[in-house]
Parts: structure tokens; sequence; C-alpha cells
């Protein structure tokens, strides 16, 4: 292996040594008034509410998707 080689391999370990070496400084407090289970319920029936009556019409309908008119 030439020298210019090893000084390159030496370089790029060297690079990604430092890039993982790094991280983000985060910092969190925790919150300011706890969520109650009434909060959390709703919250949570609202997300999926949501996400899963757009799907769930899609594939109750599905036959009729299909069908050429």
């Amino acid at each position: 292996m030439s020298s210019s080689t090893a000084q390159l391999l030496r370089g790029l370990t060297g690079l990604t040594q430092r890039l993982l070496v790094q991280r983000a400084q985060i910092h969190s407090k925790p919150p300011r008034e706890e969520l109650g289970t009434m909060d959390a319920a709703v919250r949570l029936t609202s997300c999926f509410l949501c996400f899963l009556l757009p799907s769930d019409w899609v594939l109750s309908h599905l036959e009729s998707y299909k069908k050429w008119e």
C-alpha cells in the first residue's frame, strides 16, 4: 500500500470518528401540568378517528372502486 493511500485512509477514518462523536445538545423540561385520564383518552380517540376512519371507508368500499362504470 502506498503512503498516499495510507494517508487517505487515515484521513477518512478520522473524519468518520469526528462525525460519530458529535451529538446534539437536547434539553427538555418536565411538563408544566400532567395530562388527565380524560384528556389522554380524548386525544387518543381523535388520533385513531383521524387515521382509521378514512382507511376504513376505503376498505369497506373497495369492491365498488374496482367496478368499471
